[in-house]
């Protein structure tokens, strides 16, 4: 199963890199969960052929990630913002319970909100 998280998530971040095909027959098998036998029905051509155009393409899939690391980097990116949001509200919370400053409080919201923003 996480491999087929893995693949999806690739898919996403790489799919433009490969062929209209393979990134069809990607997305009906992880995405629409439909059975290689049901692809290559409906595609026209065998179901060996279907698993050979999703095996090659899941390899240039984890090819391209072990290359430019993309995944990896948006991981990184995405636990950098949960810290500062975590962060941002420990401010928050200890200038609530030491006396409030008005400004500090309206700058943790701002980076709070920025974060979250970058997060969508």
């Amino acid at each position: 199963m996480a491999n087929s998280i893995e693949i999806t998530m690739l898919l996403d971040l790489y799919g433009e890199a490969l062929t209209v095909k393979q990134r069809d027959y990607l997305n009906f098998y992880y995405n629409d969960d439909l059975s290689l036998s049901e692809i290559a029905e409906n595609e026209g051509i065998t179901r060996q052929g279907v698993r050979d155009a999703i095996k090659r393409a899941e390899t240039l899939l984890f090819d391209m990630e072990s290359k430019l690391k993309f995944s990896q980097k948006l991981e990184k990116f995405q636990s950098g913002l949960d810290e500062i949001i975590k962060y941002a509200d420990e401010i928050n919370e200890h200038n609530l319970s030491c006396g409030l400053s008005r400004e500090i409080n309206d700058k943790t919201v701002k980076i709070k909100s920025i974060a979250l923003s970058l997060t969508e």
